[in-house]
């Protein structure tokens, strides 16, 4: 018996890399997917229904059911089409998952707004669309899961000031997504996945590794801890009846491990009992507010975890370990 028997789901972005094993992994535990995608480039061109039917064909190889949508999440009508074809095929929407991406990297002063323009389209006014069309149905069923793929990107990526915007802004979705659903049973999350996909071979570096190897990084992946695959366990979870507990939290995933991001917390406060004055200000922040300030993580942020003092780990039996903040606020 899977942990999803009986579910109904919708991936976009599914036809590829991360999507594409979110899909195959939520139809192996039992789950009736509709899997989505448009079929284009990395910087959004093109359509192609190819990507979608193949991975509905290894579904349906493997004893599952599922349905292809080739529609893009950016547009206001088709989001929701996606959405209603879970239901009309299979009576209702129990999990959806936010994959659908693009990238139009460039740096701040170079950007234009048309580059600005279709990256938010696609990965935030898409996840906009399709979230609020199942939204509208689990809040009526009373019950549901939708999980979000933001990306470490939202810490600070430098050249990708659209990208970086769009992810951190589903944060911020899923946050007022989970607030606001919680009482329906439904619960938000969000993951920021890592994998060597077809987005880290257009990179620099993956572009560095082709020209020493022959592979591109996605093609030397598989079976290993850059697997995009290894995403899926967690959404498969976070989709389950086992998760309904776990709401409004943001993971890294990262390898073949999980790792829980703190929620936003005050650190430092400085007041006095009337307005401060800028120049009093000047005088008081360096030493207060102003000490030992950290400059946003960027895309390095969860890599040295390993690193952390063996003390701060705990054996959990066989392979598995488990690490905790000692600064985590109890």
């Amino acid at each position: 018996m899977g942990m999803l028997d009986g579910k109904t789901a919708l991936v976009t972005g599914a036809g590829r890399g991360i999507g594409r094993g979110i899909a195959i992994a939520l139809a192996a535990a039992g789950a009736r997917v509709v899997v989505n995608d448009l079929g284009a480039s990395l910087a959004g061109d093109g359509v192609e229904r190819g990507p979608a039917d193949q991975v509905v064909g290894e579904i349906r190889t493997r004893g599952g059911t599922a349905l292809p949508n080739y529609g893009s999440v950016a547009d206001s009508e088709q989001g929701p089409a996606m959405v209603q074809q879970v239901i009309e095929a299979w009576g209702r929407i129990d999990i959806l998952v936010n994959v659908a991406g693009i990238l139009r990297d460039r740096m701040i002063f170079n950007m234009s707004e048309a580059e600005w323009d279709v990256v938010i389209a696609v990965h935030l006014k898409g996840t906009f669309n399709t979230t609020r069309a199942a939204a509208i149905a689990m809040r009526q069923q009373q019950g549901g899961r939708i999980i979000s793929m933001s990306s470490v990107s939202a810490l600070g990526s430098p050249g990708q000031p659209n990208y970086a915007a769009a992810k951190a802004g589903i944060i911020g979705l899923t946050w007022s997504t989970a607030n606001a659903m919680a009482k329906y049973g439904v619960t938000a999350n969000a993951i920021l996945p890592s994998g060597a996909t077809r987005m880290i071979d257009s990179t620099p570096r993956g572009q560095k590794v082709f020209a020493e190897t022959g592979k591109w990084p996605s093609e030397m992946a598989a079976g290993t801890e850059r697997d995009p695959d290894n995403v899926a366990p967690l959404v498969v979870y976070l989709a389950s009846d086992a998760a309904a507990g776990v709401n409004g939290q943001v993971f890294h995933s990262f390898g073949y491990g999980y790792t829980l991001l703190a929620q936003p917390q005050a650190v430092r406060r400085l007041v006095a009992d009337r307005r401060l004055a800028p120049e009093e200000l000047a005088t008081l922040f360096p030493g207060t507010l102003g000490t030992d300030l950290k400059l946003p993580p960027g895309t390095d942020f969860g890599r040295t975890l390993h690193e952390r003092p063996p003390a701060e780990w705990k054996d959990l039996g066989g392979d598995s370990r488990f690490w905790q903040s000692p600064w985590e606020e109890r």
